[in-house]
This record gives structure tokens, sequence and C-alpha cells, in this order.
């Protein structure tokens, strides 16, 4: 199984980023798929996830300005993030949970400037 993430970059603060994740070897909307992200000094916390019945949760303080999806023809779920502010700036990672395993993706990088 793999997780890969993409879309991460620089972007000034109050504007939008897209992440994606792409799963090889496991099909993303048959399980729970998480975004996490992880800044220096931080712990990993979740930022919004997605069941297998389409039912989403959010980070309190990313709620309206952050959306999951899922693409099932290409085997997707993609972060849309808007109003980006420092506070975002962090590694990004896809995380898949099936009944007995959890997957990570490498991360990608978003870093919000002021």
């Amino acid at each position: 199984v793999q997780l890969v993430e993409s879309g991460g970059g620089l972007v000034q603060a109050g504007g939008p980023l897209r992440v994606s994740c792409v799963g090889s070897e496991i099909t993303l909307s048959s399980n729970t798929i998480g975004w996490y992200r992880q800044a220096p000094g931080k712990q990993r916390e979740m930022v919004a996830r997605i069941n297998n019945r389409g039912d989403t949760e959010y980070l309190d303080s990313v709620k309206g300005r952050f959306t999951i999806s899922r693409d099932n023809a290409k085997n997707m779920v993609s972060l849309q993030m808007s109003n980006l502010k420092p506070d975002d700036t962090a590694v990004y990672y896809c995380n898949a949970q099936e009944l007995f395993n959890t997957y990570w993706g490498p991360g990608t990088q978003v870093t919000v400037s002021s």
C-alpha cells in the first residue's frame, strides 16, 4: 500500500491551496481517509477526515476554510484549503485507516507566508 501526497507549496496568507492524496493497492473510498498536519515542535493533529459513507470531520480551527473530498475514479482524496493563515504552516500527511492497518504518506510541506 502506498499513499502519495501532492500539491503542497508556498502561499501567501489569505490564499488557497489544494493538496491531494492518491492511493495504490488500497481503495480510498472504502476506508476512512484523513489529512493530518505537523508543525515544527508540535504534535501531529487531525485536520480533516472522510469515512466510507462520506461523513466528514474537521479540526475546529479549519472549519469553514478547508474542505475534504473524494474522487473515486482517481482513487484520490483532496483537501481544498482557503483563507490560509501562517498557523496552517506544517507538513500535511495523508492517512488511511483499514480495519487492522493504518497507512501514512510521506507528507507534503505547506508554508503560509504573512
